[in-house]
């Protein structure tokens, strides 16, 4: 049976604190003390493998430091949907991935053909939403990057059950991205 460490919650708590001021000054949206109080709930919640790596600071740092980036990553999605303004969703993510085949003359003669009364379509805004795809894919891992087109532009099966899922994520990265972007050119507008 292994040793079980006693923890120092005062030492985990100090770590915490200076893991959550690193990451509150990179994320503007997130207060250190809330991040702080995140860390330290992981922390409680894996405490078994806190104990098990409790005398490699490196590693605790690491570990603190994914959920306190995790945590700012929901709070700053989750504003983003609050922010009462418009939010791409990863299938019109991929629906502006689509457009990439068209030029704009044949996207021009596509705008507005498909919207009816029992289904609205981003067919009027898709050339920003276009816009916003192609700025934000060039953000995305390489991976990511390869996936999308792979399946989206090209229309090319994605065969094995890794890449399936990656590609999966890979929307929800790129519509997370193309919200950003857009947000970033609405607030310099």
């Amino acid at each position: 049976m292994p040793e079980t460490v006693e923890l120092d919650w005062a030492y985990l708590s100090g770590l915490a604190d200076r893991v959550a001021h690193s990451i509150a000054q990179k994320w503007s949206i997130v207060e250190a003390d809330d991040v702080k109080q995140e860390i330290l709930l992981h922390a409680y919640e894996y405490r078994a493998v806190i104990e098990s790596n409790y005398a490699n600071e490196d590693f605790l740092w690491k570990i603190f430091q994914k959920a306190g980036t995790q945590y700012a990553s929901r709070e700053r999605n989750y504003r983003d949907l609050l922010d009462d303004a418009y939010y791409y969703t990863p299938d019109e993510a991929k629906a502006a991935l689509r457009t990439f085949l068209y030029t704009d003359d044949e996207l021009s003669q596509i705008v507005g053909k498909k919207d009816d009364l029992l289904r609205a379509r981003v067919t009027d805004n898709i050339v920003s939403a276009r816009m916003d795809a192609a700025a934000s894919l060039k953000k995305l891992p390489e991976r990511y990057q390869q996936l999308l087109l792979r399946r989206h532009v090209y229309g090319l099966p994605v065969p094995d059950q890794p890449d399936r899922q990656a590609l999966s994520r890979a929307a929800v990265a790129l519509a997370q991205q193309m919200n950003r972007t857009l947000r970033t050119r609405r607030n310099a507008a």
